[in-house]
């Protein structure tokens, strides 16, 4: 690790550019974790904590970034109640520019090399033909353990903000946004919908330094009693008009009330006001996931892409 560089603010500003241009080509080949907001998301609620533990390289053509690799090796993670999961395989984000394809391979040797004696997973996106006989070629290969019905591969919805919903919440909630509510309910909300989480008020601020994070695209809704019962951040790619959910999520005690339908219903009414044209949300696909998939396609969602899961064993050389 000595000699690797780790991922820094810098480097997720250029990775997001990345995304920009791939969505306005080719967005199906967008890899999961690949998405401006992922990026942002991702980086920003993880990396004063596990940053130590996130190599990266990044690939140049002509001055601009044209492909990245973003691993992620053993760690630990220490979470709101107190427990501690250890995290023993390695994981990659990349993305290559559809017109620089064959660096696939200088990110596979990469990941390789800096993964070595670990077990590595990766998740490149189903419809990139030429990338999957790439992978196949290193010796990785389906990941049956995430492809059963409580697998853990992901989907990734669209819809177009035309003809939205209005939303409606029950008597005696209403919507806030984070810089209403502030930093405190914010985390929260979090904390609430996701525990246990390794979340925490370092974390959030994390978050809100990422490039593309708007408190007023921050969106929570309010119980009677002043507990922040759902939450979700939106990210808003001004280059392609479009802007994604990520997180979602909804208070145990609150849950089948419709709060997160209303909330996604009132976020997409104000990304459109923003500027975006369309919307997209990730969520897992395995048939034993089906909340979150029935929640976004009561919205309008539909299935855009999925990853598909790879695996190299550490015996594999």
């Amino acid at each position: 690790m000595a000699d690797l560089k780790l991922v820094t603010a810098a480097d997720v500003k250029l990775m997001q550019g990345l995304a920009q241009r791939v969505t306005a080509t080719r967005p199906d080949l967008v890899n999961s974790d690949a998405t401006f907001g992922e990026l942002a998301w991702n980086w920003g609620k993880g990396h004063a904590a596990i940053g130590a533990s996130w190599p990266r390289h990044l690939w140049f053509s002509g001055g601009g970034l044209v492909a990245w690799a973003w691993a992620s090796l053993p760690h630990q993670v220490r979470r709101s109640d107190g427990s501690v999961k250890d995290v023993t395989q390695a994981y990659l984000a990349y993305q290559a520019h559809p017109d620089h394809a064959g660096l696939v391979d200088e990110v596979i040797d990469w990941y390789d090399a800096t993964a070595a004696g670990i077990d590595r997973t990766v998740l490149p996106s189903a419809a990139d033909e030429f990338a999957l006989k790439r992978w196949a070629a290193h010796g990785y290969e389906t990941d049956q353990a995430s492809l059963g019905d409580a697998g853990s591969w992901t989907q990734l919805n669209e819809r177009d903000l035309t003809d939205v919903e209005k939303p409606v919440l029950p008597d005696g909630f209403r919507f806030r946004t984070a810089d209403e509510a502030g930093p405190k309910a914010a985390v929260q909300a979090h904390l609430d919908a996701w525990a246990p989480s390794a979340y925490t008020s370092e974390t959030y601020q994390g978050v809100r330094q990422t490039a593309g994070y708007r408190d007023d695209l921050h969106l929570l809704v309010e119980a009677p009693d002043g507990t922040m019962a759902s939450s979700t951040i939106m990210w808003l790619d001004e280059a392609n008009s479009t802007a994604e959910f990520e997180p979602v999520g909804t208070h145990p005690r609150y849950r089948r009330l419709g709060l997160g339908r209303a909330m996604l219903l009132h976020g997409m009414h104000l990304a459109r006001a923003a500027g975006a044209t369309h919307m997209t949300v990730a969520c897992l696909g395995a048939p034993g996931h089906p909340k979150a998939r029935g929640l976004y396609y009561s919205v309008g969602f539909r299935e855009f892409t999925r990853d598909a899961p790879l695996i190299k064993a550490r015996t594999a050389g």
